[in-house]
């Protein structure tokens, strides 16, 4: 029993060192990178044996041409368009022009029933008949403002002065004739269809000058202002140039896209121009920078684009960025999200991965 004793103390001692030595502390059986976070903000944390077969790549400020170039709408003129509306509740009668029909100045387009028509012009004539009857001074001048009274209902029914003097007896019809001339651009008539007062029944545009509205980005509207000159071109004419100037710049910013419309004014010779078409447009302007990374660096996930930013040692962050096209081959411009100078990881997959891996997240 004592020899037994003597070997097994020793060998269960050396069991127990040898478990002991084994033994690594919780700090190193974890895995790199670590998700830390750190003022509401999560990083990842790598060794630095992971980090050095890491590379990155500063975000670089290039000059830009004195050239801005974006793409735009074709836009009627607020300016020159008119809304033609019922003033009177009745029924259509006759249509005499359709949808995208050129009219002039003046031009009979609708005959509209209202009883309301046949009343005004019943006053009208009644007024006109009392004038002319011998009277006093004082009879005299109030028959001639009830004429003038008369006249005044039957143009705010609608009806041109050379219509009111042609009327010698009173109708429930009435011709309505183009405000302005041009295309019609809108058309809500139907033949015997019932209207009401207000009703919208022609839209009137002209094409003689046109809007091409276009977007710029944030970081280019130092360099626009109205009474620049500008050049389009359109699919439909693209060895044609249309030269203009710019307009209206907005006062505001779309907070999705980081961008603001201005709208350039233009000449239409031919019509050539046609609502909603699409133009390239060129703005002579001055130089300006912009911030360009490789596409590498960028991963789009979700919904948005993201950069890996290396902050400090061996930390990289996740940062969400706004991007447009960039001319040159392989890379993208940012509009937001990143400084100059700072170090972005052109591992954008890999990075993206581990932070979904990391945050026990399916990729």
């Amino acid at each position: 029993m004592k020899i037994v004793s003597r070997y097994l103390i020793p060998l269960s001692l050396a069991v127990f060192l040898s478990a002991g030595c084994g033994h690594k502390s919780a700090e190193e059986t974890q895995t790199s990178p670590q998700l830390v976070q750190k003022d509401g903000q999560s990083s990842l944390v790598f060794s630095p044996e992971d980090m050095a077969n890491l590379t990155s790549t500063k975000v670089k400020e290039v000059e830009l041409p004195g050239v801005l170039e974006t793409t735009g709408q074709v836009t009627f003129d607020d300016r020159l368009v008119k809304t033609i509306t019922s003033r009177v509740q009745g029924r259509i009668e006759e249509v005499r022009v359709s949808l995208w029909d050129t009219v002039t100045t003046g031009q009979p387009i609708l005959v509209l029933y209202s009883p309301d028509f046949m009343t005004a012009e019943e006053e009208y004539l009644q007024a006109k008949s009392t004038s002319s009857l011998q009277g006093s001074q004082a009879f005299a001048g109030m028959s001639e403002w009830m004429v003038t009274a008369a006249k005044r209902k039957l143009e705010l029914l609608g009806m041109s002065d050379s219509d009111i003097e042609a009327i010698t007896s009173a109708s429930p019809t009435i011709v309505m004739r183009a405000p302005m001339g041009g295309t019609i651009t809108q058309n809500q008539t139907v033949i015997g269809s019932a209207v009401n007062l207000g009703d919208v029944l022609y839209q009137v545009a002209t094409l003689d000058r046109v809007w091409i509205t276009a977007d710029i980005y944030e970081t280019d509207i130092a360099r626009v202002k109205v009474g620049q000159s500008f050049e389009a071109v359109t699919t439909a004419f693209p060895n044609e140039i249309f030269r203009g100037e710019i307009s209206r710049v907005s006062p505001a910013i779309d907070a999705n896209a980081h961008t603001a419309q201005i709208k350039c004014e233009l000449p239409n010779p031919g019509l050539k121009l046609k609502p909603q078409m699409l133009a390239r447009v060129r703005v002579i302007t001055r130089p300006g920078a912009a911030l360009v990374v490789p596409q590498e660096a960028l991963v789009f996930d979700g919904d948005a684009y993201y950069a890996f930013v290396n902050i400090e040692q061996n930390t990289v962050v996740r940062r969400r960025v706004e991007i447009s096209s960039w001319n040159e081959h392989g890379y993208a411009r940012i509009v937001s999200g990143l400084k100059a100078g700072e170090q972005v990881m052109p591992q954008s997959l890999k990075l993206n991965a581990l932070w979904h891996g990391t945050r026990g997240e399916s990729y």
